[in-house]
């Protein structure tokens, strides 16, 4: 009898899995080749293999098993700071006393690789056109930074609460970007979107329109006090670091502000560019809803895309991870797609030029400029005005506009 393949398997579905297992596992490559002996030679920068997750191991007493905020310091919102603390236990219970920090980064590589997973099930369910479901699954910011630090559960919580906003369910959304914001900041932007959704969306009468944005509110504040409160009230000064951090930290030499000091063009202290960072964003916003509110009056909720762009060139602080937050929404929401192309090769220079400069101040090669961060940043920055424009002038994608819903599991049909 001859060998042959299943008929009954959906092949083309199993060839999106397989791609994201590959890109997962190249994410596992990038972040571990570097691993055998430590890092030596400022091979962390010059291989782009430096992560964050090798140093908490110790830094942060996980090889001891010490619970986060109550027995060690830890600069990260409380739900990301219990996912490190599960993803060290899970290392010590698999690995007992041999357990090392590369161990720990395989534990966290694997832990995101399961929610970029999830999202990828969540994009099926919904009837993702399959060129965005590629995208997905060969995503570059996903080989970059799966096992550079715990950003996939705070994406996955922002995709599915706009998932959830496009099906009407605006209660469950602002729940999920309650609790996406107990992981990250960054979910807490998609709140006012999903607010102004449920008062302007649709014609309800006003009282039932102001019930339910009260009861949105309540299921984002509920959602991020089940998590935080217990931690606040208990180990206060250590809950607080993440945002006194936040406040405090100096800028990156990717972010807008750095690259304009940089440059010469402006410098400003830490207060002065705090508060210059919430003018610029407040006023952005504000002209984002206003410039996309007759064309996405009906699901203002995708303007939750461009606000949080917006935030990222305006913010003191742009890690190179935070590609990663956008990456998926942009997926979701942007008319075209080769903006988004041209984004995350932006996103890929920044990243070089940036780990390059540190390579160059501990007088490693390849080594780069303030003025080569400075062109890398700025081409990103310049693709993201022109994605955030598309996003609010222009009609989201067919796919995500359409009420009709396929069967969960099959492939989207293509753009045209």
């Amino acid at each position: 009898m001859g060998w042959a393949l299943p008929r009954d398997v959906n092949w083309r579905l199993a060839a999106l899995w397989l791609a994201l297992a590959a890109t997962c596992s190249a994410g596992w490559l990038f972040k571990a080749h570097c691993v055998p002996g430590g890092w030596t030679e400022a091979e962390q920068y010059t291989t782009g293999c430096y992560n964050d997750v090798m140093p908490f191991w110790h830094g942060r007493a996980v090889a001891d098993g010490k619970i986060p905020y109550f027995q060690t310091r830890m600069e990260y919102p409380v739900l990301t700071g219990a996912q490190i603390w599960a993803e060290g236990s899970a290392t010590r219970l698999l690995f007992g006393k041999r357990a090392r920090d590369w161990h720990f980064l395989g534990v966290v590589v694997i832990a995101n690789a399961l929610l970029a997973a999830l999202v990828l099930k969540w994009f099926l369910a919904a009837g993702m056109d399959t060129r965005r479901l590629w995208g997905w699954a060969l995503a570059p910011p996903l080989i970059l930074y799966v096992g550079h630090n715990w950003d996939m559960a705070a994406t996955a919580l922002a995709v599915g609460a706009m998932l959830l906003a496009r099906e009407g369910r605006l209660v469950p959304a602002a729940a999920a970007a309650g609790l996406g914001t107990a992981a990250k900041l960054f979910p807490v932007l998609a709140l006012p979107m999903i607010g102004l959704s449920a008062l302007f969306g649709d014609s309800r009468p006003w009282r039932q329109r102001l019930l339910r944005a009260a009861a949105l509110s309540a299921a984002a504040i509920g959602a991020w006090a089940l998590v935080n409160l217990p931690v606040a009230l208990l180990a206060h000064e250590n809950w607080s670091e993440f945002y006194r951090f936040s406040q405090e930290r100096q800028g990156t030499a990717g972010a807008t502000w750095d690259v304009l000091a940089n440059m010469g063009w402006w410098f400003t202290g830490i207060e002065e560019r705090n508060r210059y960072a919430a003018i610029a964003f407040v006023v952005g916003f504000a002209l984002i809803v206003g410039l996309g509110w007759r064309r996405h009056q009906g699901h203002l909720w995708v303007l939750f895309t461009p606000v949080l762009a917006w935030f990222m060139l305006t913010n003191k602080v742009y890690s190179p991870q935070f590609d990663l937050w956008l990456y998926p929404l942009l997926l979701m929401t942007a008319p075209r797609l080769w903006p988004v192309a041209l984004f995350v090769l932006g996103g890929i220079a920044a990243f070089f030029a940036e780990f390059w400069w540190f390579a160059g101040m501990e007088h490693a090669w390849p080594a780069t400029t303030t003025g080569q961060i400075a062109i890398a940043a700025g081409f990103r920055a310049a693709v993201m005005l022109w994605i955030i424009g598309e996003c609010v002038l222009r009609a989201p994608p067919a796919w995500l506009a359409s009420s009709f819903r396929r069967k969960p599991g099959s492939l989207g049909a293509s753009e045209a």
